[in-house]
């Protein structure tokens, strides 16, 4: 099987497995939030590996870098999501700062993946 570019990153795997802890994290909100918080925070983090993903396959480096703003800001979306979770008591403590961290380290690949094509042009 043909294996794409961007599952060869690290920050595009470190994404995959963040939205696998998003949906574990979410089984355990109110039902009433369904449509809510649970359905953003699932929808954001998300896209914090999609366009890692839909960027690599852009033919200029300036557009690569253009989605990893996006992606960027899909993290940042998210953290939104878990400090508003956090304060409504849906994550312990414990829960959020392990989160964050994860969005520290995958935002940190990703201004780091961006510099990258920056200066490859």
């Amino acid at each position: 099987m043909y294996v794409f570019s961007f599952e060869k990153l690290e920050v595009w795997q470190n994404a995959r497995m963040f939205i696998l802890d998003i949906y574990k994290l979410t089984a355990k909100f109110p039902s009433n939030e369904l449509f809510g918080i649970t359905s953003q925070i699932k929808r954001s983090s998300s896209s914090i590996a999609t366009n890692i993903a839909e960027g690599t396959s852009r033919n200029t480096n300036k557009d690569k870098a253009h989605f990893l703003t996006i992606s960027y800001s899909s993290a940042m979306e998210t953290l939104n999501h878990l400090i508003i979770s956090r304060d409504l008591n849906y994550v312990s403590e414990a829960e959020y700062v392990d989160s964050r961290e994860k969005i520290e380290k995958i935002c940190n690949q990703i201004n780091s993946l961006k510099k990258y094509y920056l200066t490859k042009e």
